[in-house]
């Protein structure tokens, strides 16, 4: 499919694709990701929906390679408005995050509550603002990027968020996106322990899905857990024979969770 350059992104043009057409599905991808990551999404839901898939401002094919003030969530949440309110004017659309892309699109939703339609976080990570600030894996995984070691600081990094000996054993195609996206972690490493605030999630009116994977790490479930008991319109769905990256873990189950949800609210 086409890659399309959204012009309102000026000095940082974001980067998207888009395929289908009814009503809109934002993909939002998380950390060293980029629109590659939805690459059994894209065409599957495009069946039933206009699907946009972007590369966050930082990430690949205009990767950062050093540390850039423009990298945060504040500002992917800001990029995001503008994409949606040219690409879909006057139109809410479903918005979907996750890991990091979780945090931005909770962000989005609650920034902008009129373009959401309805909102799905896939295993978030973020601190909780009542929640104690976590000793961050990052700055090890930063420290090895600045000595030149790549690999190992992206083994580092994937092996602590998905288990152990996960780097090992990804495919060819998922590593060279990653390494593509290595020095975005020279800039995200400063908003590591970025608290999402419990009272705003719990203010969102819009549909929300949970989405875990049946075998994520502990911390993920903790976070649906909380945001579980906090929106009280909040439906879960755990996702069977995966774990973080459930999405490409077990993307037939993943698929038809997210567009069984967005036909009950279209239908």
């Amino acid at each position: 499919m086409p890659e399309e350059i959204h012009a309102g992104g000026k000095s940082h043009p974001l980067h998207y694709v888009q395929a289908g057409q009814g009503a809109t599905l934002l993909l939002i991808h998380g950390s060293l990701c980029d629109y590659r990551y939805w690459r059994w999404q894209i065409p599957a839901l495009s069946l039933s929906c206009r699907v946009i898939a972007p590369s966050l401002r930082g990430f690949w094919p205009e990767a950062f390679i050093t540390e850039n003030d423009s990298f945060s969530i504040a500002q992917h949440v800001s990029d995001l408005q503008a994409l949606i309110r040219e690409t879909s004017p006057g139109q809410p659309v479903h918005i979907l995050g996750h890991s990091r892309g979780a945090q931005v699109a909770l962000q989005l939703a609650l920034s902008a509550p009129e373009l959401a339609r309805s909102l799905i976080l896939a295993d978030p990570g973020f601190r909780i603002d009542n929640e104690p600030e976590a000793a961050a894996f990052h700055t090890r995984v930063v420290a090895q990027l600045k000595r030149g070691e790549v690999d190992e600081a992206l083994a580092d990094f994937i092996d602590s968020v998905n288990g152990p000996d996960t780097w090992r054993q990804m495919v060819g195609w998922f590593k060279a996106m990653v390494n593509d996206n290595a020095y975005t972690l020279l800039s995200q490493v400063h908003e590591t322990n970025l608290p999402v605030s419990l009272d705003s999630a719990a203010s969102l009116r819009c549909p929300v899905l949970l989405v875990g994977g049946a075998n994520s790490q502990a911390r993920f479930g903790s976070r649906l857990d909380i945001l579980e008991q906090a929106i009280a319109q909040a439906e879960r769905v755990t996702i069977p024979l995966a774990s973080h990256g459930m999405n490409l873990g077990n993307p037939k189950a993943f698929n038809q969770t997210v567009a069984d949800f967005l036909n009950q609210i279209d239908s």
